[in-house]
């Protein structure tokens, strides 16, 4: 057999195995850096986030209900057992994976998801769990924190999962579309962003803590559909991006106890063309940072701070669904100073990015044959 037929036998093979991959990868030129694009791992149905373990692997969540874990070779395993009541319908289904600060010692994987609360209705929750040491089952899996009231739509779950510096842990969760008006509601979660402890309980400083009738769990309100969030590595302080409607994705900064508009205030129109709420500003609610108009679909974002790209040092990059792009945002304090649309020619939904141990950037694509794209320098 020749050197090229071997090569080509062993390319066929590999196809042919459970979620292995042949290597196919894309030359890229931005404004600041050529760049390669290549697959890591495909195969994977509606993928929606990633985080990497300490060896190096991913864990990978898919829409549908499934965690898996991406091995160095690009396979994935078989889903992960002990994962129950996902409400895998709409925009719902098993969302954002999180692993503890201390997940060395402790193995807990936290992980959003639109949970099934019965008649047709399902809300935003948290769970955690063990993760076994062979990786096959999420162990004593618990819910720590249900978004309520629940619903029977099927739109705007949210949702990202960041640890703070302290370890606890900031949940986004979306307004359900159609209850929209409760996002300026303190009573409930809806449109809101969540503080708590990694057990689930509110964290002692929540703004609401003490106030009778107040969800205790909320740090601010106002929000739409936060698909988007990260520690700023600088501040320690959480940034989201959230989803607009046609126009108004927004960038923000939520500090605690504010109140960031939504629906009241909106640089964006409503599907039909209709005008949302009472304009772009009012006094008590704050400005986003930055917006889009048209709307780019925002989702998954990174503060990089690696080494493998210096020129995108400090900057915001987030993907876009609508967009099929990654945006650059350059930052400055707290501000937005000029944005990069960069791999347009990808030509791929991105739902989630994030920066590797290695620091290469990681893309998650949304698709039936949903992929995990490694970004990396071309010399």
């Amino acid at each position: 057999m020749t050197r090229l037929c071997a090569a080509l036998a062993l390319t066929l093979a590999l196809g042919a195995s459970a979620g292995a991959y042949a290597q196919t990868s894309q030359r890229v030129r931005t404004e600041k850096a050529e760049v390669i694009v290549e697959t890591v791992a495909n195969g994977l149905q509606n993928p929606w986030s990633l985080a990497f373990l300490p060896d190096g692997r991913m864990l990978v969540t898919e829409k549908a209900g499934r965690l898996r874990i991406v091995e160095a070779d690009g396979r994935l395993s078989e889903p992960v057992r002990g994962l129950t009541g996902i409400a895998a319908r709409g925009q719902g289904g098993l969302l954002d994976v999180a692993l503890a600060p201390d997940f060395a010692q402790s193995r807990l994987v936290y992980m959003s998801f639109a949970e099934d609360r019965g008649e047709g209705r399902a809300g935003t929750s948290v769970m955690r769990g063990r993760l076994s040491a062979d990786g096959s089952t999420l162990e004593t899996p618990q819910v720590i924190f249900r978004q309520e009231p629940s619903y029977t739509g099927g739109n705007h779950f949210g949702s990202r999962l960041v640890f703070d510096r302290d370890g606890n842990l900031f949940v986004t969760v979306g307004d359900r579309f159609d209850l929209r008006a409760q996002a300026q509601n303190k009573e409930n979660h809806i449109g809101k962003v969540i503080h708590i402890r990694p057990d689930g309980r509110p964290t002692p400083n929540n703004p609401h803590l003490n106030q009778p009738g107040a969800a205790p769990e909320v740090w601010s309100i106002g929000h739409r559909n936060v698909q988007a969030a990260a520690l700023n590595p600088g501040t320690g302080e959480l940034w989201t991006i959230e989803h607009g409607a046609r126009g108004g994705d927004e960038v923000n900064i939520p500090r605690k106890g504010k109140n960031y508009g939504w629906p009241v205030i909106s640089y964006g129109v409503d599907y039909s063309g209709a005008k949302i709420g009472e304009g772009t500003s009012k006094p008590g609610m704050e400005q986003p940072v930055f917006y889009w108009d048209p709307s780019i679909a925002p989702s998954g974002m990174v503060f990089y701070t690696g080494d493998k790209f210096p020129a995108w040092r400090g900057s915001i990059l987030t993907g876009a669904l609508r967009g099929q792009l990654v945006s650059r945002l350059e930052t400055s304090g707290d501000r937005i100073t000029r944005e990069e649309r960069m791999l347009q020619n990808i030509g791929e939904r991105i739902r989630d990015i994030r920066q590797g141990p290695d620091g290469y950037v990681y893309l998650v694509t949304d698709s039936a044959q949903g992929r995990v794209l490694r970004v990396r320098p071309a010399t």
